[in-house]
C-alpha cells in the first residue's frame, strides 16, 4: 500500500540509485514529492499557429498534423537524426529528434499533436528541434498546464513529472490534515483532491482551488506552532532588573540627541518588562532610521547596570562591526566593558573573549552567530538583543537563550525594520509584545524616489557619474548575482505561476555582469560588487573600501539591506524593481539620507503590469513605512509580511512553502482563527494523529533538522 508516508523508493521504476537522487533533493518520502511543489506551468492550452510562434524567440504549444513520415538518417558524427514534416493552417515546418530511434514509431501520418517547442528558421525552413508532444484527440482534451518542477541532482523534469504521476496514481489512502469541519466551513478541498490538483490542473479556478487549500494548511500549522510557543513563555520567570530613575536618566542626558517621543515609549515599556520579574519577550518594529538601536542599547545599559551581562546578535559581519563601533563608546563612557565577538577573529582572540564572558569581565558583546559557538558562555547572563533583517530568527534565539541554566529565562528583545501593520501584529508577533516605533527623529533627510524605465538609462548612468565626481556615494541593488542557464522547461511564452498569473518575461539585471558593464562604461568611476556568494571577508573588504570612499558606486544583491551605515551615500537605484516586495524596496531605499547631502531613490521597471506600475508609484507618493505596510496588505495580502525576499534570509526563519503567495487577508484570518479554535477545545490535538504529525514535521523544518 502506498501512503505519504511509504518511501520514496517504493514507488514502480525507483530503485536505490534513482532513490538516491531524489534524497539529494530533500525527498525521501512520496509526501516530500507530492509536496515539492511545482515553480510553473507551462500553458500548453494557449495554442499558437506556426506564424505566431515564429514571431515568439520563447519555446510555445502549437497543434500540428503530421505530414510526411518520420526518416532516420545515420549522420557523420555517428548521431542518428529523425526528420518529419509537420503543418497547420499557417504554414508548416520540419521537426527533428537526435538519438531516439523510437521517434519514427512514435507519429502516425495525418495525425495531430500538441507540440511544446521554440520554433526556429534555418536555412529558409521553419523547424522544431526536439520539442514535446502528445497525441491531440478532440474528445479527450489534453490538460492546458503541464507542471515545471525545481529540480537538480541529475532528476529531469520529465523524470519528475513522470514520478509525480505514478505517485498520485499508486496513492492509496490519505490521511486528512485539516479537520473536517474547518474544511467545511472553508469550503477547502480534500487533501487528495489539493495534491492531485496541484500537479495536474484542469483550469485556473480548479489551481486555485488547490493553492488555496496548501496556503490555509500552511498558515493553519505556523499558527498552531506560534500558540506552542506563546503558552510556553506565559509567565515565565524572568531576572528582576530594578534601576533608579537617576540611572536612567544617566543614559538619556548621555544621549547627543532628544529621542522621540516613539522611542521614549518603548523605553519605558522595556524598563516595565525587566523589572516585571517575568521574562520579556518584546519586539520593537520601525522604520528604517526611526532609531530602534538606541532603544537597544537602552535595554542592555539597564540590563549592566542592575548587575547583569547583556548580548547582541546580529544577521551579518557589518551589521555587528557597525553596531560596535556606534555603542561602545557610549557604554565605556559608562564604565561598562564591551566586546565584539564575530567570526573573522583569531582563534586566540575568540578564546580570550570565551574567558571574559565567563568571568563576568565583558558586560555587553555584541556578534553575529558566533556568539552561538561552542564555547561560548556567560557567568550573569539576562538580555539577549537579535537585530534581524527578517522576522523569524527562531532557532538562533532559543540557542542564544539558553546560554543561561536553571529555570530563569533570559529577557530578549527583538529588533525588525520591518513596519507591520497593526491587524497583522497580534498574529504574526503573539508571541511577543509589540512597541512600534512610528515617528522619524527630527532632521532625518526625505529621499526623493522616481520611477523610470530603460528610456532613462543614458541619464541615469551621467547622474550616477556626477554624484560619484562630486565624491558622493551610489547603491545599486539587482535582483540576482549572475545568470543561471535556465532549464528549457522553464522557457516560454505561455508560463503562469502557482497564482495562475502569466509570469512576465524581463530582462534582469545581474550584480556582477552589470558592475563589470558599468566600469566599461564609466572608466573614471571607482565600481565595486558584492553579492551573498562572497566570503564573509571578502564582503567585509569590499564594505570597508566603500565606507572610506574608495569605491564611489557599490553594485550588489539585497546582501546591503542590512549594510553598515553610509551617511555619504546619495542615490539608490533599485534595477528590476517589480521584482521586489514594497516593504523591502522601502528599506533599500533606507541606506541613503543618512547624511546632511539630498539624497534620490531610482526605482527602474519596464513592467506593463498595472499592479506593479501601482505599487510602484505608492512607494514614490510616501516616505512612511507604516503607509507602505498598509498599502501593500491592502494590494497583495499579507504574504509579503510572512517572509523575505531572496534567499539571502538567515537560517532559523520559517520557511514557507507557499504560504507567502497569501494575498486573501481573510483566509489568512481564518487560519488563524480556527487553530486558536481548535486549542481552546483541545490543547492537546487529541484524536488529531495526522495534525500532530504534520505540525511535528512542520517545526522540524523550520528548525531545520530536516532537508
Amino acid at each position: 500500500m502506498i501512503t505519504l508516508g511509504s518511501k520514496i523508493t517504493a514507488l514502480a521504476g525507483i530503485g536505490p540509485k534513482k532513490g538516491e537522487m531524489f534524497e539529494k533533493l530533500g525527498i525521501h518520502t512520496v509526501g516530500d514529492l507530492l509536496r515539492r511543489f511545482p515553480r510553473a506551468y507551462q500553458n500548453r492550452g494557449d495554442i499558437r499557429t506556426l506564424a505566431e510562434a515564429g514571431m515568439t524567440p520563447e519555446p510555445c504549444a502549437m497543434l500540428l498534423t503530421v505530414a510526411t513520415r518520420p526518416v532516420s538518417t545515420q549522420l557523420p558524427n555517428r548521431k542518428v537524426l529523425t526528420k518529419f514534416q509537420v503543418f497547420d493552417d499557417t504554414g508548416k515546418c520540419d521537426v527533428v529528434f537526435f538519438n531516439q530511434n523510437y521517434i519514427k514509431d512514435a507519429f502516425s501520418l495525418g495525425a495531430t499533436y500538441r507540440f511544446w517547442g521554440r520554433l526556429t528558421f534555418q536555412r529558409g525552413r521553419w523547424s522544431l528541434s526536439s520539442p514535446q508532444f502528445e497525441p491531440y484527440d478532440s474528445v479527450r482534451r489534453l490538460p492546458d498546464y503541464v507542471p515545471v518542477y525545481p529540480i537538480g541532482a541529475g532528476i529531469s523534469q520529465k523524470m519528475m513529472r513522470s514520478t509525480v504521476g505514478i505517485a498520485l496514481a499508486s496513492l492509496d489512502a490519505v490521511e486528512e490534515i485539516l479537520p473536517e469541519e474547518v474544511r467545511e466551513r472553508h469550503s477547502l478541498l480534500s487533501l487528495r483532491e489539493a495534491l492531485y490538483t496541484l500537479h495536474s490542473p484542469r483550469n485556473p479556478e480548479a489551481l486555485e482551488g488547490a493553492r488555496r487549500y496548501f496556503i490555509f494548511e500552511e498558515l493553519f500549522l505556523f499558527a498552531l506552532s506560534l500558540a506552542e510557543g506563546r503558552r510556553e513563555k506565559t509567565a515565565v520567570k524572568g531576572y528582576p532588573i530594578t534601576v533608579s530613575d537617576g540611572i536612567v536618566a544617566r543614559f538619556f542626558k548621555a544621549l547627543p540627541f532628544t529621542m522621540t517621543e516613539a522611542q521614549l515609549a518603548a523605553c519605558r515599556e522595556i524598563r516595565d518588562d525587566l523589572a516585571s520579574g517575568y521574562a520579556m519577550h518584546r519586539l520593537v518594529s520601525g522604520d528604517v532610521g526611526s532609531g530602534k538601536t538606541v532603544i537597544a542599547a537602552f535595554a542592555a545599559y539597564l540590563a549592566v547596570s542592575g548587575g547583569y551581562q547583556a548580548a547582541m546578535m546580529a544577521p551579518t559581519e557589518i551589521l555587528a562591526r557597525q553596531h560596535y563601533a556606534d555603542l561602545a563608546p557610549t557604554f565605556t563612557a559608562f564604565g561598562m566593558k564591551t566586546a565584539l565577538l564575530i567570526g573573522a577573529l583569531k582563534p586566540s582572540e575568540k578564546r580570550m573573549l570565551h574567558e571574559q564572558l565567563k568571568n563576568g569581565e565583558i558586560d555587553f558583546v555584541i556578534g553575529t552567530h558566533a556568539l552561538l559557538s561552542e564555547g561560548v558562555g556567560f557567568r550573569r547572563p539576562a538580555l539577549v538583543i537579535t537585530d534581524e533583517q527578517h522576522r523569524f530568527g527562531i532557532r538562533q534565539r532559543q540557542a542564544l537563550s539558553e546560554k543561561t541554566a536553571g529555570e530563569t529565562a533570559l529577557h530578549t528583545l527583538v529588533m525588525s525594520a520591518t513596519p507591520i501593520p497593526r491587524t497583522l501584529a497580534l498574529a504574526l508577533y503573539g508571541d511577543m509584545a509589540v512597541s512600534s516605533v512610528n515617528m522619524m527623529p527630527p532632521g532625518r533627510q526625505k529621499v526623493s524616489t522616481f520611477l523610470c524605465d530603460e528610456s532613462y538609462r543614458a541619464r541615469l548612468n551621467g547622474f550616477i557619474r556626477k554624484q560619484a565626481l562630486e565624491k558622493r556615494q551610489v547603491y545599486i541593488v539587482c535582483p540576482a548575482i549572475e545568470e543561471i542557464d535556465e532549464d528549457e522547461d522553464e522557457k516560454g511564452a505561455s508560463l503562469v505561476g502557482l497564482d495562475g498569473k502569466v509570469i512576465e518575461k524581463l530582462p534582469i539585471r545581474y550584480a556582477v555582469d552589470y558592475a563589470e558593464e558599468l566600469s566599461r562604461c564609466l572608466p573614471d568611476v571607482t565600481v565595486g560588487c558584492l553579492h551573498g556568494r562572497m566570503s564573509s571577508k571578502e564582503k567585509d573588504a569590499v564594505m570597508s573600501r566603500f565606507e572610506s570612499g574608495e569605491i564611489s558606486v557599490l553594485v550588489a544583491t539585497t546582501v546591503i539591506e542590512v549594510g553598515v551605515n553610509i551617511p555619504n551615500a546619495t542615490l539608490m537605484v533599485i534595477e528590476n524593481a517589480d521584482r521586489f516586495g514594497l516593504s523591502q524596496l522601502h528599506q533599500l531605499r533606507g541606506r541613503v539620507g543618512r547624511g546632511r547631502y539630498k539624497s534620490w531613490c531610482i526605482l527602474m521597471s519596464s513592467t506593463e503590469n498595472e499592479e506593479s506600475l501601482r505599487r510602484l508609484r505608492a512607494l514614490c507618493s510616501t516616505s512612511d513605512g507604516f503607509e507602505i505596510a498598509e498599502f501593500d496588505l491592502q494590494q497583495r495580502g499579507p504574504g509579503d509580511f510572512l517572509t523575505g525576499a531572496d534567499a539571502t534570509r538567515q537560517s532559523g526563519e520559517v520557511r514557507f512553502r507557499i504560504a507567502s503567495q497569501c494575498e486573501d487577508t481573510a483566509l489568512f484570518t481564518a487560519a488563524f482563527t480556527e487553530a486558536a479554535a481548535l486549542l481552546n477545545t483541545n490543547p492537546t490535538l487529541c484524536d488529531h494523529e495526522a495534525l500532530v504529525e504534520a505540525l511535528s514535521d512542520f517545526r522540524r523544518q523550520q528548525h531545520g533538522t530536516t532537508t
